[in-house]
């Protein structure tokens, strides 16, 4: 008799099928089919993951990419190479594609792909919400993409400040084209948080109580409501600008009674949290990694619960901090000075653990640890940075400087960007069911950690020499050259990095060894499942007894039985003990969530040339809403 049989025995069924018979059932249930219709149909949250994650890394190229032709222009002074013009839309593309197109939805991707696969469930919540958030998020990113192609990118940087953004400075759909499509990658990453939300607090598996949660999903969830309170700002501002633009409205005109600091305190009261949307997922996969090449338990699992916790509340008040050369009273810039400081702690339990975790342990150094030890050197350096323009009269100083921009690149890129290097390492063989070449994986560490530092470290003294960041071209006298052309060199280096892992993720993919189901000896439920995993992802819901459940049950996981084989069905339980309450029913493939993230995408569109499209264009997203939710007659869901 199983955990959930002997308190629910009369609420659950046991379908008593073998193994074979089970795994032909299941599959037959919740399989995506092999036409174009039932692919673009799917909401298993392992397709919508796998093209999250593939999207994600396409934007991360393209960001990549012009970010590249930038150093090269400016390698030396006075180069050619670039106009103005054409530079001022390549940092912002290569701004807003990093941070709205490759960080943050990377990230979720990674959370949609895994978490119900470490929680014990077999499909995320709202899975056609899923889908139609991934649909949202392409259309976005081809708008923008697009737009740049024909020469109507947007050019007022990635942060688009007014009044440089609004309508006096800024004529044309330029800055329409960047402000719509923040509305599109919002709408995505917001029913993202939603859906990760609800999976992590009401379909976990049965005895995951919340300390059993891994760290992993714990950082998701933090994340996820850092989002659901972060974004709307953003939103809020970006539908401000576009009306200010657009329809004549005044939020950000001083000489109608606009107040033009209102959009920082808006965008920075999404933007500061947004680093640590992009960092929390990444020290997540830090913990999962460490945990499994350490071959024990993460040192302090609930402090790094608590500082994750901790460091979501205080990211809400560092915002200020990006406005001290603003003329905003001292006394407040104090507070924020003592709140961007004090962040610094939950960050150092976190290091902490993490070392002391390696310490204890009996490491095995293999790519996916080397890029989290590369991680830690590296962001400990943007951190003291970040604590440096913490204080008011150094970053008076060094404010626009490309001091700020070494500080920028060695938070995100060595906060975030190493640590995901490391997870696509570590889950590759779960994802492909195929290992990853072990040594073109260290050829790709150590071309990016000595790329990285000689790409951006030469940033702090450029900076500190008083080089202006988003400048197109210097003159000669300056002398800033020679440390140019070594951020140049470095950045090539760093670029040769991802071309060794774009190889080695193909030939993997092609002919990579097998990968078993377990290849790391890893001890959290994602490994307990076939590589890559089943459309039902679990034959029968496992029974939790440990933080570790591999581990603790190295033969055979404990089980619970009694969902339809025939028929789509998840387990929804006590958000605290995850005791079983009922069986939800899991919606089925629909074309509905493509249609309607079509006519969202047209209205959205459209918009931007006339503010009649929101009137005319609320028609097609009714009728694809309403064919969406349309009753399909199946039965109530039983408790």
């Amino acid at each position: 008799m199983t955990a959930v049989e002997s308190t629910a025995q009369e609420d659950l069924r046991d379908t008593h099928l073998d193994d074979a018979e089970l795994h032909a059932r299941l599959t037959r249930t919740w399989r995506t089919g092999a036409s174009l219709l039932a692919r673009l149909s799917s909401v298993d949250h392992k397709v919508i993951g796998r093209r999250y994650i593939i999207t994600a890394l396409l934007f991360l190229c393209l960001g990549g990419l012009s970010a590249m032709v930038m150093r090269i222009q400016l390698a030396q002074p006075e180069a050619k190479l670039l106009g103005p013009d054409v530079y001022n839309q390549l940092f912002t593309m290569h701004g807003t594609t990093m941070m709205f197109l490759f960080a943050v939805p990377v990230m979720e991707a990674f959370g949609v792909y895994l978490v119900p696969l470490m929680v014990g469930t077999r499909n995320i919540a709202f899975p056609r919400l899923n889908a139609f958030s991934y649909w949202i998020y392409l259309f976005g990113g081809i708008f923008l993409w697009v737009s740049f192609v024909l020469k109507i990118g947007p050019d007022a940087g990635w942060f688009a400040y007014v009044p440089l953004s609004g309508p006096e400075y800024s004529p044309g759909k330029r800055v329409d084209v960047w402000a719509q499509m923040i509305t599109f990658t919002e709408v995505s990453a917001l029913a993202v948080s939603v859906e990760i939300i609800v999976t992590v607090f009401k379909q976990r598996a049965p005895g995951m109580t919340l300390d059993r949660i891994p760290l992993f999903v714990w950082s998701m969830l933090v994340t996820s409501f850092l989002i659901l309170f972060a974004m709307p700002a953003v939103m809020v501002a970006s539908t401000m600008l576009i009306l200010d633009r657009l329809v004549g409205t005044h939020f950000f005109n001083v000489a109608e009674g606009g107040d033009s600091l209102l959009w920082q305190h808006l965008f920075w009261f999404f933007g500061h949290p947004e680093v640590y949307i992009i960092f929390i997922p990444a020290t997540g996969m830090v913990s999962s990694i460490i945990a499994a090449f350490a071959r024990r338990p993460v040192f302090g699992h609930l402090p790094l619960i608590l500082a994750l916790i901790a460091v979501g509340f205080l990211s809400f008040g560092l915002w200020v901090h990006h406005m001290f050369v603003t003329g905003l009273p001292q006394l407040g810039a104090s507070f924020f000075t003592a709140s961007s400081m004090l962040i610094a702690v939950p960050n150092g339990i976190q290091i902490f653990c993490w070392l002391a975790t390696v310490w204890d342990g009996r490491p095995i150094y293999k790519t996916p640890l080397l890029f989290v030890l590369g991680f830690i050197a590296i962001f400990v350096i943007g951190g003291l940075s970040g604590v440096m323009v913490a204080s008011v009269p150094i970053d008076a100083q060094v404010h626009d400087t490309y001091f700020v921009v070494a500080h920028f690149h060695y938070v995100l890129i060595g906060g975030a960007v190493f640590p995901l290097l490391g997870a696509v390492y570590f889950w590759f063989p779960k994802i492909t069911g195929r290992m990853m070449n072990e040594k073109l994986g260290r050829w790709n560490f150590w071309l990016a950690f000595i790329g990285f530092n000689i790409a951006f470290f030469p940033m702090h003294i450029l900076g500190l020499q008083g080089m202006p960041r988003r400048v197109y071209t210097y003159l000669p006298e300056m002398g800033w050259g020679p440390l140019n052309l070594l951020s140049t060199a470095g950045a090539i280096v760093l670029f040769a990095s991802f071309v060794v892992l774009l190889v080695n993720v193909l030939l993997s993919a092609a002919r990579g060894a097998p990968a078993g189901d377990n290849p790391w000896d890893a001890g959290t439920l994602e490994w307990a499942t076939t590589s890559p995993p089943a459309p039902y992802n679990f034959p029968r819901i496992p029974f939790v007894t440990h933080r570790e459940p591999l581990w603790d049950n190295r033969e055979s996981l404990p089980v619970v039985t009694g969902l339809s084989v025939d028929a789509r069905e998840v387990l929804a339980g006590t958000v605290t003990e995850s005791f079983p309450q009922l069986r939800e029913s899991s919606p089925q493939p629909s074309i509905w969530p493509l249609l309607a993230a079509i006519s969202v995408a047209a209205a959205f569109l459209v918009s931007i040339f006339t503010p009649w499209a929101v009137v005319w264009g609320s028609i097609p997203v009714a009728i694809t809403l309403t064919g969406w939710f349309w009753p399909k007659g199946t039965p109530e869901d039983e408790e």
